[in-house]
């Protein structure tokens, strides 16, 4: 049998490093995100269609800083994330943001303009991981959302996000695998690239 003291030394190590230490509690992670992208979304300057562009380098930005698209983008790839090349995966995390951001900011921007509050419902941790139920609540509406966290360095990011009971990295995974399977990898590229365009983009030949 191990000596009293080198369990308890060896016990001590490992509660120091199996889970690390957040900065700060889901809850507070969901809700700085959200907070920043209701501001700019509720922004008069920004509403315009010629600032379309604009307005979404600054949520990509936000969200850049809080979810983890390289994550986000193993998981909605799943098995056909492997055999692609450094320069690749890169690509798609690139697009994939572009793309995603686009998504999340319109089911939100649905709920600007109206009599509205975000609620954050409940919040539960499992180690390294986390969930934080969200409700987008209007004068009409109640809109579910909620996110899925993985602590990293200290810091909670988002690595799905289920809105309205739908989990967008599944929702996403089975589209994705269905286009490279009929068609390609590289079809799926063009086909992301050309959802994510701006209104100014799209207008030009």
């Amino acid at each position: 049998m191990w000596p009293a003291a080198v369990v308890c030394v060896f016990v001590w190590c490992f509660a120091g490093t199996a889970f690390p230490q957040a900065t700060e509690t889901p809850t507070e992670a969901v809700r700085e995100t959200v907070t920043q992208v209701l501001r700019i979304l509720e922004d008069p300057s920004l509403k315009h269609p010629a600032k379309h562009a604009q307005r979404r380098r600054m949520l990509e930005g936000i969200a850049a800083g809080r979810f983890d698209y390289a994550e986000m983008s193993k998981r909605v790839l799943a098995s056909y994330w492997r055999p692609l090349t450094e320069a690749q995966r890169k690509e798609f995390v690139e697009v994939y943001k572009s793309f995603l951001s686009d998504k999340y900011a319109g089911r939100i921007e649905d709920y600007t303009g109206q009599k509205q509050d975000v609620g954050y419902v409940s919040e539960r941790i499992e180690g390294s991981y986390a969930e934080v139920r969200t409700e987008l609540r209007s004068d009409k509406t109640t809109l579910p959302m909620d996110y899925r966290l993985l602590l990293k360095d200290g810091r909670w990011s988002a690595y799905d996000i289920i809105i309205d009971g739908v989990s967008l990295v599944s929702n996403y995974r089975s589209q994705f695998q269905k286009i490279i399977r009929e068609s390609s990898y590289d079809e799926l590229i063009k086909k992301l690239r050309e959802h994510s365009l701006t209104p100014e983009t799209k207008s030009k030949p």
